[in-house]
Order: structure tokens, then sequence, then C-alpha cells
């Protein structure tokens, strides 16, 4: 079986810097088939409608944001893992683009300011993949952004969109973590759509637009088990100390002392 794992909303510079970095080192060991991150990659804070009209929409932050996500995501993925690696752009990563289209029509065709571009995916090897990617055989994989609807019980987003692509989906921009199969059928002829919410890896408190701090999300990350006619999910949260255990293996867990205190990893 080919192992895929899934990464959506690490929001960077937002991104919990200790989760992402176990999560990369996870990825070196475990050598996984193929890595997809489904989108929002970025956070982009400027520009955006919650500085529109303040001094922070003026500042030059996209470049450096984008010379972040390059040095402690895209770099340190590529090596320890040279394998297939795509992203989804999510409504987040489109923020330039969209900000000069409405503000700078005439810089709009201007290609300096797309995700590929930000971050060199060509020097990193990486594939820029279209909304409803077939990531798996009866799978497809969007971010979640292109149609409107959520719901605030984890699962639900992502299969009421499996229901209208008519394939099991695997999504992200709900920071939700959740499995919501759905069988439909007679007679003991049942078919199974998943729809699949993988979470988050960002640090909500580095966000002062969230104000206090989102309601019901869960830090994770995804992972499918791809066959020859289907996948088989798994959803991987992430503790608050940014370990994780994937297969009866927990990857980076702070350690202790026999006094109690915290000790660095060798």
């Amino acid at each position: 079986m080919r192992r895929i794992v899934v990464i959506s909303d690490t929001q960077m510079p937002y991104e919990d810097s200790r989760a992402l970095r176990n999560v990369i080192n996870f990825i070196g060991d475990y050598q996984p088939d193929a890595v997809v991150q489904i989108g929002d990659l970025m956070d982009f804070p400027e520009p955006s409608r919650w500085n529109t009209g303040t001094k922070a929409e003026f500042q030059t932050n996209v470049l450096r944001d984008a010379e972040h996500a390059k040095r402690k995501f895209l770099g340190p993925l590529r090596d320890i893992y040279d394998g297939p690696l795509g992203v989804l752009e999510g409504n987040h990563d489109l923020r330039p683009r969209t900000y000069l289209a409405k503000n700078a029509p005439a810089l709009a065709d201007a290609r300096f300011f797309d995700l590929d571009q930000l971050l060199d995916f060509d020097r990193f090897g990486v594939e820029l993949l279209p909304a409803y990617h077939p990531i798996a055989p009866g799978w497809v994989a969007v971010h979640g952004h292109e149609s409107k609807g959520m719901s605030p019980i984890p699962g639900r987003t992502a299969a009421s969109k499996a229901a209208k692509a008519g394939k099991s989906l695997v999504m992200g921009h709900t920071h939700k973590l959740a499995i919501c199969p759905n069988s439909t059928g007679y007679g003991g002829k049942l078919k199974v759509q998943y729809g699949f919410e993988v979470g988050h890896v960002m640090d909500v408190r580095k966000a002062g637009y969230l104000q206090g701090g989102p309601a019901n999300w869960q830090k994770g990350i995804g992972l499918l088990y791809a066959g020859q006619y289907g996948a088989t999910p798994h959803a991987i949260p992430i503790e608050d100390d940014g370990s994780f255990v994937v297969e009866g293996q927990r990857y980076g867990a702070l350690t202790r002392n026999a006094r109690g205190h915290f000790v660095r990893a060798a």
C-alpha cells in the first residue's frame, strides 16, 4: 500500500514550530510514498482584510514570510525527504494575488506573487496541485474554501463536500480533525464515502486576529493508506507538547529527568 501524509493549515509564520518540526522529522523517519500539503501553507497576514486601512497594510512582510516558509518547512523537509511533494492553494495562500487584483489590477497578471513563485517550488521540487486533486483511488483532495458551507461539527463539512463530489474527500480549511463516513445502498450492498478533515499545525497564540483563540479546532495531520481500489484514512492528533503517535510509535515527545525537569533530545 502507498502511504500518503497529508498536512494542512500550517499558516506560516503562525505555525506551531515544535509540532511542525516533529512532523518533518516523522516524515524523514517514515519515508511515505507522498506528502501533500492541502492548503494554507501560508497565512500571509499582510495584506488581509484584518489590517485594511492600518499601517500593517503597508508593511513588506510577504517576501519575509515566504523566506520563513522556505527556511523552516520546505528546506528542512527536502533535506530528509526526496519523495513526491505536492501543495494545494488555500484561501490564505491566495491573499497576495487577491490583494493585487483588488487594489492594483494593472499588476495582477504578473506571477511574482503567486504561491509557487514566492516559495520557489521549482527549486524544492514541489508540484502545485489543482483543487479536487485525485490523491488516491476514489479520493480527491481540496483545501475547502472552493465552495461555500461549513459545519461547526468536525467532519461534517468534508462529508457534505464528499457527497457533492461523488468521491471520498480529504480537506483542510476547517482546522478540525475528524473522519466522517457516509454509507449508501441497500440489501447489504453498501458504498461508503469518507469526509476527512485533517486539522491544523498552527500556534493559535501567534495570530492576533483570532482575538482570544478559536473554538473547536484540533491540531493534527492525516494519513491515507492507498491500495489499488481505495484508501483508508487515519486521523493523527497532535498533543499540546507537539508529539503524536503513528503505528504505535510516538514522535517528538518531550522527556523529563528524574526530577521532572525537561531535558533536551539527544
